[in-house]
């Protein structure tokens, strides 16, 4: 493999992860001080291993490498804690590969749901967003904004309701069941 381009491929493809390897690194391994010098010693094997061939998928390369290093790190260690071992050893790493067909699905995805956020009745739309979106408990936004718990329960079942309904085809509108109230016979009864 020639040189340059081993060189062009690594800072185009595996030299751009070096935040998220950084992570992974952190998330996985114990001593802070470490995390550089595994960073490198990383980086040294995939160049190594690149220049028989360049693999397909450069991010998932990265990542299984990352691990197994982890994983032998961790073996040769002389103070090696099991529990280590076995949570690198039984760590999948999963990339998501966003391809431009699953990116552009992703969004006419996002752009239904955001149609349909827009058909809710605007209480509904704002309980069912700060719940969903906003990511706030079921207390917070009765809070806010100043009704009963149970109203946002129910308005979070009517709204997302109508939501499925409206990424399913339907017309996505709000749907309150009726209570009936007793007939007159019923009520002697």
């Amino acid at each position: 493999m020639d040189d340059e381009k081993l060189k062009a491929w690594f800072f185009r493809e595996i030299f751009p992860q070096e935040a998220a390897l950084t992570r992974f690194i952190r998330r996985n391994w114990r001593n802070e001080s470490d995390i550089a010098d595994i960073r490198q010693e990383i980086y040294a094997r995939i160049y190594s291993a690149a220049q028989t061939g360049l693999p397909l998928q450069p991010k998932p390369f990265l990542f299984t490498a990352a691990r197994n290093h982890l994983i032998n790190l961790a073996k040769r260690s002389r103070i090696v804690s099991i529990d280590l071992v076995a949570d690198l050893e039984a760590l999948v790493v999963e990339v998501d590969v966003m391809t431009p067909e699953r990116h552009a699905t992703a969004r006419d995805e996002l752009r239904q749901v955001q149609a349909g956020l827009d058909q809710l009745p605007p209480r509904c739309r704002e309980i069912v967003r700060m719940r969903r979106i906003d990511g706030l408990s079921t207390r917070k936004v009765a809070e806010q904004l100043k009704i009963a718990p149970n109203t946002v329960d129910q308005q979070m079942v009517h709204g997302m309701r109508a939501l499925v309904d409206f990424m399913l085809g339907g017309a996505g509108k709000v749907r309150r069941s009726a209570h009936k109230a007793p007939d007159a016979g019923e009520a002697e009864a």
